[in-house]
């Protein structure tokens, strides 16, 4: 019988010693018989106005400490039925970004030859880019769940190609992603010129501006999305930024505006079933949040992805 990894009980240590891993996992030096693999990718190099996203993962992992292992609203019990480890922080060259990106297209092309599902904590959204051509390697084109105030779909920033507002566009110019299974949600904010989202439209892009979501629940959208992915491999990215300056202050590029808490969680559930293989938890900036409000948000958004994963048991 498989002896499953459980993170450490309140009752057990208290919350405030113990590892600093998500959850209080046990950390694993290996991808050796893992379901998922969480990890860090603590970089802010690719940022284009506030910094400080090097800080996010430590601090997603602190405020993760509260988390219980039992979902009481939707039953699901991750720790019952797949082997979740802590794997650390990559590597990265804070002094590169060209170099962290091949660091981390080559981190996830091992993690993927295991076998394990990655689930990351960034970072800025530059992460996203390598992370998608390792899926690409494994399962070719996948569809996009992108959770966002922002597209991400720009040519380039000063003249760089590779930065956390061109994922988008280099993806698809890539063949990295379906683009008519691409799902952008709770965009808004100004922009540079009239057209900026149109374009990406065009691709097949499916946009989803929070201005048209406000005061509604994502249970709809969210079963929509499900059912026009199929069976296809998914992968979700979540920028903290989707989330209202009110929810989600700590954050490099605030707009107002934006979705709220329960509209996060009911978009989330609402995908259960889905053939994800992969996610990640990005933008999430501590040093505009002394009071790790937007990590503790950010670690329960992960966990509400852990609890919706391929072979989740409900209880």
């Amino acid at each position: 019988m498989t002896s499953f990894n459980q993170p450490i009980s309140g009752n057990d240590l208290a919350r405030f010693s113990g590892p600093n891993t998500f959850m209080r996992l046990p950390t694993a030096e290996t991808l050796d018989d893992l379901d998922v693999a969480v990890l860090g990718v603590p970089m802010d190099i690719g940022t284009s106005w506030r910094s400080g996203t090097r800080f996010g993962p430590k601090q997603i992992r602190a405020e993760s400490a509260m988390i219980r292992p039992y979902n009481m609203a939707t039953g699901a019990a991750p720790f019952d039925s797949l082997q979740v480890a802590d794997i650390g922080d990559l590597a990265i060259n804070t002094f590169s970004l060209t170099e962290s990106i091949r660091i981390i297209a080559e981190s996830y092309d091992a993690i993927l030859a295991s076998g394990a599902l990655p689930m990351a904590m960034g970072g800025d959204h530059s992460i996203t880019l390598p992370i998608l051509r390792a899926m690409a390697h494994k399962y070719g084109p996948v569809a996009l769940v992108h959770v966002d105030a922002h597209a991400d779909v720009n040519d380039e920033m000063f003249g760089e190609r590779e930065t956390h507002g061109t994922v988008f566009r280099r993806a698809w110019e890539e063949e990295l992603i379906e683009p008519t299974k691409v799902y952008q949600i709770g965009l808004r904010g100004t922009g540079y010129a009239a057209t900026d989202f149109t374009e990406a439209q065009g691709w097949g892009f499916q946009m989803f501006p929070a201005h048209e979501l406000w005061g509604k629940s994502l249970d709809t959208l969210g079963r929509e999305i499900r059912r026009e992915i199929g069976d296809r491999p998914v992968y979700v990215t979540y920028d903290i930024d989707s989330l209202d300056p009110a929810y989600a202050p700590g954050t490099g590029t605030p707009e107002i505006g934006g979705l709220t808490t329960p509209q996060a969680l009911q978009l989330i559930r609402a995908l259960r079933g889905a053939n994800i293989v992969g996610c990640d938890l990005v933008e999430v900036s501590p040093p505009y949040d002394p009071s790790g409000n937007t990590a503790l948000t950010a670690a329960n958004i992960l966990y509400e992805l852990l609890c919706i994963l391929p072979g989740v048991e409900v209880r």
